[in-house]
C-alpha cells in the first residue's frame, strides 16, 4: 500500500486561505488530475466542501468528524483506521488535503507530489513540517511565470528514504 501526499505549497508551506487555494496554476492543477487519475482519494470534509463535488474518474474518501455528515458519490468515513481498511489493497492513494488530514497522514506517507510555489502569501491553511532529510527528490519539473501563471513553480517529487 503506497500512501502519497499531493500539495501544492508556498514558501512557507502555505497551502489556503479561508478554505479556498491560494493560487490558481493551471499546469499544476492539470498534473494533478493526471497523477490522481484512476486512484483513491482522501480529503478532509473541508476540502472536500470547498470543491464542491466528487473528483470524477477517482475514488472519493471523505474524512470527517461529524457522525452525521453525509454527501452523495464519496465514501465517508470517521477515523484513520477506517480509511486505511479502505485502502488497504490499492496500489496508490493520494492524500489531497486539507492542512490537519496531511498532518494524519504524513508520517504513513511513502511519497509526496509538492508543488512548490515561489510566492509567500497570506494563509490560514499550512502544509506540515517535515524532515527534507527523510526524503530523496526522485523528480522535479520547473515552470515559469507566463500568461497563464502569474508565480514560478516547482513540481518536485519525493520518496522516503528507508
Amino acid at each position: 500500500m503506497k500512501i502519497s501526499l499531493i500539495a501544492s505549497i508556498g514558501k512557507n508551506n502555505e497551502l489556503g486561505f479561508k478554505n479556498q487555494l491560494i493560487w490558481h496554476l493551471p499546469d499544476d492543477l492539470k498534473n494533478f488530475r493526471e497523477i490522481t487519475s484512476g486512484h483513491t482519494i482522501v480529503m478532509g470534509k473541508k476540502t472536500y466542501e470547498s470543491i464542491g463535488k466528487p473528483l470524477p474518474n477517482r475514488k472519493n474518501i471523505v474524512l470527517a468528524r461529524d457522525s452525521n455528515y453525509k454527501t452523495d458519490g464519496c465514501i465517508v468515513v470517521h477515523s484513520i483506521e477506517e480509511v486505511l481498511d479502505l485502502i488497504k489493497n490499492e496500489d496508490e492513494t493520494f492524500i489531497i488535503g486539507g492542512g490537519e488530514i496531511y498532518k494524519l497522514f504524513l508520517p504513513l506517507a511513502n511519497k509526496l507530489y509538492l508543488t512548490q510555489v515561489n510566492v509567500s502569501l497570506e494563509a490560514d491553511t499550512y502544509f506540515p513540517r517535515f524532515n527534507l532529510k527523510e526524503w530523496k527528490r526522485t523528480g522535479c519539473i520547473e515552470h515559469g511565470i507566463d500568461e497563464k501563471h502569474c508565480y514560478s513553480f516547482v513540481i518536485n517529487t519525493y520518496e522516503k528514504i528507508k
